[in-house]
């Protein structure tokens, strides 16, 4: 039988990449060797195609043990539950969470950009003294399973979920300070639906829809899916003198600068200066390919 060398483990589940040329059959036998061999897992899916768009979701199909796609996963003293098709999570960043969540100082207030199923909101809520993590997504699904987390962790009096497209939450935030600063009654907001109009939003509704969420972040991370938008105009929007931001972008090993430019440009449209911290390799996803993190304070 052929060795593979490379699958991930998601609690009780091995989702496996197999090769082209494998047979349904070897896949099968394959299979089932690794549930005998490995007792903690009780499910092998296949991995189908890649991860794609902005809601990461991934396709897999079933080859053996018990028919789920339910995860119940744990790591840095938390537990989340997911399904795997339908919402995004990655056991490789287990240690990044766990870095980052050790630089959070006491009392920050913390935005967690593409926040998924909340793993790094939940694991900074766990384990540092952050007065609050605010967790944004824009999957539905990923939002539901991320309020489920924020139960099964006992964090719900540190966590924050911010559901919807973080293009329009930041605009809203902005919307939101802008109007505590005027005296009117309303104001006229632009919200992009299918329909793009122009509403009137009464100030007490956006007031109190809003009350408990930070109009700009001492710590801003951004584990970014691939995309080519970048997001970091909403990540300057939403910041401050001092405020930390962890980057997260893809690149070839021999592109590091390119990433680094990239943002300083961005600071510069954004009018913010910025200071980089540290550039740091955070996981090889191909050949000669990485995922790269870029930490820089806003000065």
């Amino acid at each position: 039988m052929r060795k593979l060398n490379s699958y991930d483990v998601l609690g009780n589940i091995a989702v496996v990449r197999f090769p082209m040329d494998f047979k349904k059959s070897e896949k099968k036998k394959w299979a089932e060797n690794l549930l005998r061999e490995q007792k903690s897992i009780k499910t092998v899916l296949e991995k189908k195609g890649k991860i794609k768009g902005r809601l990461r979701k991934l396709s897999t199909s079933y080859v053996a043990g018990e028919r789920t796609k339910e995860v119940l996963y744990r790591e840095n003293n938390c537990v989340f539950r997911f399904h795997i098709d339908k919402t995004y999570f990655s056991p490789r960043l287990s240690n990044e969470r766990k870095e980052i969540a050790k630089q959070i100082k006491k009392g920050e207030k913390v935005l967690v950009m593409f926040a998924g199923v909340a793993p790094f909101s939940i694991v900074i809520a766990k384990n540092s003294k952050a007065r609050l993590v605010v967790s944004n997504e824009i999957n539905r699904e990923a939002n539901k399973y991320a309020e489920l987390n924020i139960e099964l962790n006992k964090v719900k009096d540190r966590v924050e979920l911010l559901p919807g497209d973080i293009k329009r939450v930041a605009e809203k935030l902005n919307k939101a300070t802008a109007i505590l600063a005027t005296p009117t009654k309303s104001v006229k907001v632009n919200i992009k639906k299918s329909s793009t109009k122009n509403k009137l939003i009464n100030k007490n509704q956006l007031i109190l829809k809003y009350s408990n969420i930070p109009k700009k972040f001492d710590v801003i991370i951004m584990p970014r899916p691939q995309l080519k938008e970048n997001f970091l105009k909403q990540a300057f929007k939403l910041s401050k003198r001092g405020t930390r931001i962890y980057y997260y972008d893809f690149c070839a090993v021999t592109e590091k600068d390119l990433i680094v430019s990239k943002i300083k440009e961005e600071a510069k449209k954004a009018r913010k200066k910025i200071k980089v911290l540290q550039v740091k390799n955070a996981g090889e996803i191909a050949p000669y390919k990485i995922r790269i993190r870029v930490d820089f304070r806003v000065v």
